[in-house]
């Protein structure tokens, strides 16, 4: 991923953390009713480090799904236990796993957010450019 990308990818990741973790349709809701608008340049840049995010997830789906399986340790009790709540650890509510899960249903959403946010930032610049233009002509 690029340096680009990155920052990209933290600016969005500050802005959805600072309003409480947004869902993507909460999101996109916000984007659709003129509560955030983006640039171009930068909604270009957010989109392309959120798909970046999605490929990689895409790409290493099936070794991260290995996490969730019980790691083959020694048959004693303590092992067997640590086993399982190893995999445990992974899968449950707040297990990485159940995470990257959420984060890659939730992704494609924040990406059509950025999306409309970008076309409410173009709507505005038309718009204002429009009012500019009559001002000058009067």
């Amino acid at each position: 991923m690029s340096d680009e990308n990155v920052q990209a990818a933290r600016q969005m990741a500050a802005a959805v953390t600072a309003v409480r973790a947004l869902s993507g349709v909460e999101l996109k809701r916000l984007a659709d009713s003129g509560g955030f608008a983006v640039d171009e340049t930068t909604g270009d840049r957010m989109i392309r480090a959120l798909e970046e995010m999605i490929d990689t997830l895409d790409a290493r789906w099936a070794a991260l799904q290995k996490l969730g399986t019980v790691p083959p340790l020694s048959t004693t009790a303590t092992a067997r236990w640590v086993a399982r709540h190893t995999a445990n650890t992974a899968t449950d509510d707040r297990g990485l796993l159940t995470q990257l899960q959420r984060a890659r249903a939730e992704l494609p959403q924040y990406v059509e957010a950025i999306r409309a946010a970008k076309r409410r930032y173009a709507d505005a610049e038309t718009g204002a450019r429009t009012s500019i233009e009559r001002v000058a002509r009067s």
